[in-house]
């Protein structure tokens, strides 16, 4: 086997120093130089070796400050099941109720976007196809906690009053509602998650460092005929929310 990087190694020793309460949540950490000094390597593993333990959650990073123990903090835990879908409202709205937090977002809509090669395989549609996309920023009591680019066939809500996710008499009511108003009816969903690291722009929405864990989940909605009317793309930050799939078990 080959050798553990010497950055993972000290990010070892630094989290095993957290653990013991060396250092306790608030407390900031020595400079990078002195603890270089004290683990006999350069100062560039130190740094490496913090961006690990901050993507973790373990460390969190001030500007202009320095590095200090992160605070502990609620993990939200987010349930995937087929009730959230049936409530006539907002999945991401009854799922903050449901812990006790006001769930509210901000979204920007764009009618008749070319369709990107993968959307358009997703969506079973020509590539170039008109698409609505829609992209959001969820928040639960006023901090971030989930982003999400959502893409629907324009062709299936044009000249609708739903063909805004966000405009209409239905705005904010989620695919399922509005996809009946057309006479659609949306019988499952299919998800995909996997675990990723947040690029620039999704770290300054989410209010994570650059490179943290997060889990991506690629969503699609399917019509009683099979025909995809809906994708989305959804980042979760894996340090303040854990997902929790519900199975239905038929007896």
């Amino acid at each position: 086997m080959r050798d553990q990087p010497p950055y993972l190694r000290i990010a070892d020793v630094l989290r095993q120093r957290v653990a013991d309460r060396e250092w306790t949540p608030g407390d900031r950490l020595p400079s990078r130089a002195q603890l270089a000094e004290e683990c006999g390597v350069g100062e560039a593993v130190i740094r490496r070796a913090q961006e690990t333990l901050i993507s973790q959650g373990v460390l969190e990073g001030r500007a202009g400050s320095g590095t200090y123990v992160a605070e502990p903090r609620e993990r939200l835990r987010m349930v995937r099941s087929q009730h959230r879908e049936q409530a006539g409202e907002s999945p991401f709205r009854a799922d903050m109720s449901a812990l006790g937090k006001d769930g509210t977002w901000e979204s920007r809509s764009d009618a008749m976007i070319p369709a990107p090669p993968e959307i358009a395989a997703r969506l079973g549609i020509a590539e170039g196809a008109y698409c609505v996309r829609t992209a959001y920023e969820f928040l639960a009591d006023r901090r971030p906690v989930q982003l999400s680019t959502s893409w629907e066939p324009y062709s299936l809500t044009s000249g609708s009053l739903v063909v805004l996710p966000e405009g209409g008499p239905l705005a904010g009511t989620g695919v399922v509602r509005r996809m009946a108003e057309v006479g659609i009816t949306v019988s499952r969903a299919v998800e995909q998650p996997e675990p990723g690291h947040a690029n620039a722009e999704e770290a300054v929405l989410l209010g994570i460092q650059r490179g943290a864990l997060v889990t991506r989940i690629q969503r699609t909605y399917y019509s009683d005929d099979g025909r995809p009317v809906e994708t989305a793309d959804i980042v979760v930050p894996a340090a303040s929310c854990e997902i929790v799939y519900e199975v239905p078990v038929n007896q």
